[in-house]
């Protein structure tokens, strides 16, 4: 435990990608089994225990710190696991800690009841970055900046160039902690890890932003476009060894989807956009949102937002790897396949006829009446290669909307930005029953530069004027210019509108608020009274 707390503590400290992958393999190379395997199952989120949760703890600090200066210290640190792992009363005569395995061992094993004396004894036994660690493992959010994605990266070092990301990728949802087959196999002493007909993602191939010096480039003659529509990007999994649906990010996402893996009753490998689709209509992306990150979904959400799948690539067809075709040729195969297969709730992506580099333009230009997110732009001699491959694909979305909006409340971020107010809730101008009122219309975590976080954050300290828990109220006194990719009308939010995608474009320290813009003006400009266009 004392290891795997040094290698957090480390991680957070740590701003650079390439300084976190060598604290990461440091650790892989140098703790033994299992405790390895339970740390990497912890950095990619692979551990979770039923009856410890986020309410102990608060229970157990109650009962050890006056409640008030909990209740303050809490208020000022913003996490809870930090909070009590500083503030837990040191025990007179320190055992040594549990190791991992231990911890796993009897989190899984013990009844609920038992759980506050064993925590509470682990506690005891700790010292704060080891109560830390301990606490966030329990509590399942570790907060330090590390990705699965790096923590398969350091992997694949670790085997010495003999074996890519890509290739742990392949094999990962075929395993299960403490993982001792794969690192058998990464420092070669023992085969890559068979997962039989298991139904495993396979890394995506991704696109590049479609920047204005490579546009002039293009040859018209070697592309294909399609529609890029709001939805996500998911790759379905249909083996013998059972049905996935997964995001791009390798999440499993079946149990929110259960009518898309209903209908895959068949063999093959898909990647595709996930959307919610009525009559052949594509429902606004918030709308979707509606059934992101549930573990489960009841009748009345399944038939309000009934999800489907618009088809853009064949990658395995049974068992056969079409992904080193070019991408004409698995087009071609997947037309084949679906008019054979015909699946429920998938539709084929709109292969979009033009002739010159115009016609894409005035293609794209459209794009935003028609509801549409942008166009994808694709080599017909691409293979599919996972990754973000250069010169293969390209994403052309339509211009970012820009509004001018007040900051109205700040909260503390996570990881690096832990110590800094960055997350930042902005509103528009609005007529109430006593006049001219702020609503907020978004949160914002991202979009400025370090200097620009550090200024805000201090302005944010010093014009605080309420708090509610983490969370901070100031004076509304700062504009923001906030772009965002689209909005749509919204019950779930006070100003009845969500916006899609936003990020703080620039600070307006040369607008007074009462110049920030009207949420009336924004209704308007959007049109968002219009239906949805069909596909």
């Amino acid at each position: 435990m004392i290891a795997f707390a040094a290698l957090l503590e480390r991680l957070v400290f740590t701003p650079s990608r390439n300084g976190k992958i060598a604290l990461l393999r440091r650790y892989f190379e140098t703790e033994p089994d299992p405790d390895r395997g339970i740390g990497l199952a912890a950095i990619t989120g692979d551990l979770s225990f039923a009856a410890a949760k986020p309410a102990l703890i608060r229970e157990l600090a109650a009962a050890r710190t006056d409640p008030e200066l909990f209740a303050w210290s809490y208020d000022y640190v913003g996490d809870l696991a930090e909070t009590v792992a500083l503030m837990w009363p040191e025990a007179p005569a320190r055992t040594d800690p549990p190791g991992l395995a231990e911890v796993v061992a009897t989190l899984d094993g013990a009844a609920r009841s038992a759980l506050p004396a064993i925590v509470s004894g682990w506690l005891d036994a700790s010292d704060a970055a080891t109560r830390l660690a301990l606490l966030k493992l329990i509590t399942g959010g570790l907060r330090v900046g590390v990705s699965a994605r790096l923590a398969k990266l350091a992997l694949a070092e670790l085997s010495e160039g003999r074996i890519a990301a890509d290739d742990i990728e392949e094999v990962w949802h075929g395993l299960t902690p403490p993982y001792l087959p794969l690192f058998a196999w990464i420092e070669g002493q023992g085969p890559r890890p068979d997962a039989a007909d298991a139904p495993l993602f396979r890394p995506p191939m991704l696109a590049h932003p479609l920047e204005a010096v490579d546009f002039s480039g293009l040859d018209p003659a070697r592309l294909r476009a399609e529609w890029k529509w709001d939805g996500i990007r998911v790759q379905i999994v249909a083996t013998a060894g059972g049905r996935r649906l997964y995001s791009r990010g390798a999440e499993d996402i079946s149990d929110a989807f259960p009518e898309i893996v209903e209908a895959m009753q068949f063999h093959a490998v898909l990647d595709g956009e996930l959307l919610v689709l009525r009559d052949g209509v594509v429902a606004p992306f918030a709308e979707l949102q509606q059934r992101l990150n549930r573990r489960s979904v009841g009748a009345k959400m399944l038939r309000d937002y009934p999800a489907a799948v618009r088809l853009y690539d064949l990658l395995f067809e049974e068992t056969e790897d079409l992904r080193p075709l070019p991408f004409d040729a698995r087009r071609t195969r997947l037309e084949a396949w679906f008019a054979h297969i015909r699946p429920a709730r998938m539709d084929l992506s709109e292969m979009i006829g033009f002739a010159t580099l115009e016609d894409l333009a005035d293609l794209r230009a459209g794009a935003r009446a028609a509801g549409i997110e942008g166009l994808m732009l694709k080599r017909g001699d691409a293979p599919y290669v996972p990754g973000r491959p250069k010169g293969l694909w390209w994403k052309w979305k339509r211009d970012p909307l820009t509004i001018d909006a007040v900051l109205m409340y700040a909260q503390r971020g996570h990881g690096k930005r832990s110590s800094f107010y960055s997350d930042y809730t902005f509103g528009l101008w609005r007529d109430g029953p006593a006049g001219e009122e702020l609503v907020p219309v978004g949160k914002a975590y991202f979009g400025f530069t370090d200097q620009e976080l550090a200024w805000i954050d201090r302005w944010v300290r010093n014009h605080t004027i309420a708090r509610f828990g983490p969370v901070r109220e100031v004076e509304k006194a700062l504009v923001l210019e906030v772009a965002f990719d689209a909005a749509q009308l919204s019950p779930r939010h006070k100003s009845g509108v969500a916006l899609r995608f936003p990020r703080i474009a620039r600070l307006r320290t040369d607008k007074t608020t009462a110049e920030a813009d009207r949420l009336a003006t924004l209704l308007r400009t959007l049109r968002l009274e219009a239906e949805p266009s069909p596909a």
